[in-house]
């Protein structure tokens, strides 16, 4: 039976024999031999019309394949004999080139996909760009000062319990000693007086045990609030210091 063969552009003999398997919907591992060698004739000598001997090479040694193929499953085979299917070769080379032909069009697709993609320049102005709001410490210095003094009484706190033994500590029972926030400020007032500055961040750390950071803090508190010491800063984060209003 003839069958009209329309005369497209193949990259090569796999190409052309894929085609033609999915068209005449048969199974790539068993391929009617005689039917796809015929058609694949067929296809040969509409090319020998338009392609030159150069070009047509592949195809060629495609159908000398086929042409063997065919052959060998015309001959008769003795019976009680097994022998190998002469399309086995020729059905994992389709296979193969169908895989790597489906993997190169899924590229193709998502090359297509990116070159939809545009990206939006930046157009930031350059005075908004690199602007930075200037921040004047004389109108936030209270604020920050508390929340500075808040971050390092968290922060000693957190060492003290971190030197903590953990098995040392639960031994017997300890009596927690009794102080005072006045005895606290009266000791500060000492420490100040004979020093230009002391670090606020120093002061607590140095306390033999956590209720006396407690109380040194309250006492620093309350000497900020009667106005007898005051609290310097010299940038945003910076330490913090304490020195005599006096």
């Amino acid at each position: 039976m003839k069958i009209d063969i329309k005369l497209d552009v193949f990259e090569g003999p796999l190409d052309l024999l894929l085609h033609l398997i999915e068209k005449n919907k048969v199974s790539i591992y068993d391929i009617p031999i005689v039917e796809i060698t015929n058609q694949y004739m067929e296809y040969i000598r509409e090319m020998e019309k338009t392609y030159s001997m150069e070009s047509m090479s592949e195809f060629l040694v495609m159908a000398a394949t086929l042409l063997k193929i065919k052959s060998k499953m015309l001959l008769p085979q003795p019976e009680k004999e097994e022998e190998e299917d002469p399309r086995e070769e020729l059905v994992r080379r389709l296979t193969e080139y169908k895989m790597y032909k489906y993997a190169a069009e899924e590229l193709k697709d998502l090359s297509v996909d990116a070159q939809k993609v545009f990206f939006k320049p930046e157009t930031v102005p350059e005075e908004i760009k690199y602007y930075e709001e200037r921040i004047r410490p004389e109108e936030i210095v209270g604020d920050i000062t508390l929340e500075k003094l808040n971050q390092i009484f968290r922060m000693v706190m957190r060492r003290k319990k971190d030197r903590e033994d953990p098995v040392r500590s639960h031994f017997g029972k300890i009596q927690k000693e009794k102080y005072k926030v006045e005895d606290r400020m009266d000791d500060i007032r000492r420490q100040i007086r004979g020093l230009k500055k002391i670090n606020f961040r120093t002061l607590l750390d140095i306390q033999p045990v956590k209720e006396m950071v407690i109380v040194t803090f309250l006492a620093v508190l309350e000497l900020m609030k009667v106005g007898e010491i005051k609290v310097s800063q010299e940038h945003n984060f910076a330490e913090i210091y304490l020195d005599s209003c006096e």
